[in-house]
């Protein structure tokens, strides 16, 4: 997917080799868990957010922050918001589940 090396680099380079800490705040429809990530005091999310490395998935968290973050980081054509039409990755996943068929 297009932006996903970038933001691969830049989440080993915020996290690698530190502590995080792990807040879980929900289960998803997949049981699998829904958590907030700190790594030394930075909230991975709004890191991450800011510079427009990732979307934020307003169906799972609806808090106003993240998507003025992300909203912020379009306005200012800050990574993957730099691309002419991003594709959001819920939709890559089921394009490529799809081609495998």
């Amino acid at each position: 997917m297009r932006y996903g090396r970038e933001a691969k680099e830049e989440l080993v380079k915020l996290v690698q080799g530190r502590t995080l800490k792990i807040s879980i705040y929900d289960t998803d429809r997949y049981g699998r868990l829904v958590a907030d990530v700190d790594c030394n005091g930075i909230f991975v999310q709004e890191h991450m957010l800011k510079k427009g490395l990732t979307w934020h998935y307003s169906a799972y968290d609806q808090r106003p922050e993240l998507a003025e973050w992300e909203k912020q980081a379009r306005a200012s054509g800050l990574g993957l918001w730099a691309l002419p039409n991003p594709e959001k990755p819920w939709e890559w996943r089921k394009e490529k589940r799809m081609r495998k068929w």
